[in-house]
């Protein structure tokens, strides 16, 4: 039986910072699963990693005589897993020239011309660019519905003051809790996570994910392609965008085509705008070229590494990327871009956030939880830090 391992594509990877600074590519979220998850189910096995080498403590790599390495920014399928399944040693999937997956004894540095190419002729989704982990999210949300509820029966909603549009397309997990809220899925899917939680005068539009113990607190309004994942809390107005998990953003304001990493904290009544005044193309930072690159989107927002925190009343711009462990806030439209491991806000200035503080504050963030911050988190942390230091 072949072993698989998912790799990070090296010409997809730089693009999509800084998320990839603390995880593999396919630990990304976009839909109800993650990339990983994706290929675990249409595989129905367990992949290793093969990553940057800072990272690979913490995901960690398994060789064997025979591999099947998966570019890590595809969006699996049925159709996908059983062309794999039918690949031979020494042969690759190609499809819109990108590889797919190749099948070999050890990691082959340029699969296109050391292996014998076969042509996947579906469509199938790849995540390139980050504006495409919310651009896909409701496609991906579908997809990974049809997939969790495939013969399943979701759990009934017995709250009397709730109301469900198109109920047929709302799934419900073990432990949820629904109260006085509207759900209206007949644009799309609503998928609800075990023990995850919707508190009263919600309004919630599909497609929308809410991953395991996660809560919708009162009065918020989940508008469509959103996707919410495990152990977070949101509030207010959230639109078209992602959180992969652990995050928060707890309160009143507005979140909108955008991408909010874990463990990370918007303060009451932060806000993000995601169109232009004259309605052009949003520009946005690109660690991949250091310039500021065209998304080819009229809507385009905020885009926040692991770890980061936004005080009250933080206002970010149309297409702003922040970096991983960075403490924003102060008044006035923060910058484009800011730096990871960044202290203070666009009015005040910026400082270095000293690495001490910075650990410091993250252990105390995830012992929040329950959960251990590993002496490899902070080797990864440290290693950003250095990394990412102007």
């Amino acid at each position: 039986m072949a072993n698989f391992i998912i790799y990070d594509d090296s010409s997809i990877r730089p693009w999509l910072l800084p998320f990839t600074f603390t995880r593999p590519v396919s630990e990304i979220r976009c839909g109800i699963w993650t990339l990983t998850q994706k290929w675990q189910h249409f595989l129905k096995a367990t992949p290793s990693f093969l990553t940057e080498s800072y990272l690979q403590a913490k995901f960690p790599l398994l060789t064997t005589d025979d591999n099947v390495f998966l570019n890590g920014a595809v969006c699996a399928t049925k159709s996908i897993a059983q062309a794999i399944g039918r690949l031979n040693e020494g042969e690759a999937l190609i499809g819109n020239d990108l590889i797919i997956a190749y099948r070999s004894p050890y990691e082959v540095v340029n699969p296109k011309n050391e292996l014998k190419l076969i042509s996947f002729i579906e469509s199938f989704t790849v995540i390139q660019r980050i504006w495409d982990i919310y651009g896909e999210n409701g496609a991906q949300i579908k997809a990974d519905f049809e997939a969790i509820t495939h013969n399943r029966t979701s759990q009934p909603i017995d709250d009397p003051y709730t109301h469900c549009y198109a109920p047929h397309q709302i799934f419900v997990e073990e432990g949820a809790n629904i109260r006085a809220s509207i759900l209206n899925a007949q644009n799309g899917p609503i998928y609800i996570g075990k023990n995850a939680t919707i508190h009263e005068g919600s309004v919630i539009m599909g497609p929308f994910s809410l991953g395991n113990d996660a809560t919708v607190n009162w009065g918020a309004k989940m508008r469509m392609n959103t996707s919410i994942g495990p152990y977070c809390k949101v509030g207010g107005e959230v639109s078209n965008s992602v959180l992969f998990g652990c995050s928060n953003k707890g309160h009143d304001g507005f979140l909108g085509n955008s991408v909010l990493g874990e463990w990370c904290n918007l303060g009451a009544n932060c806000n993000n705008s995601n169109l232009k005044n004259d309605y052009t193309n949003v520009k946005l930072y690109s660690y991949a070229t250091h310039t500021l690159e065209d998304s080819n989107r009229l809507f385009c927002g905020l885009f926040m590494g692991d770890f980061t925190k936004a005080g009250i009343s933080t206002m970010f711009n149309t297409g702003t990327v922040v970096g991983v462990n960075v403490n924003v806030f102060g008044a006035g439209f923060q910058p484009k871009h800011i730096p990871s491991f960044t202290w203070g806000g666009a009015a005040e200035g910026f400082t270095e956030y000293r690495l001490e503080k910075a650990l410091k504050v993250v252990e105390e963030t995830i012992s929040r939880k329950g959960e251990p911050f590993t002496e490899n988190d902070q080797e990864i942390l440290k290693h950003v830090f250095e990394i990412t230091r102007p």
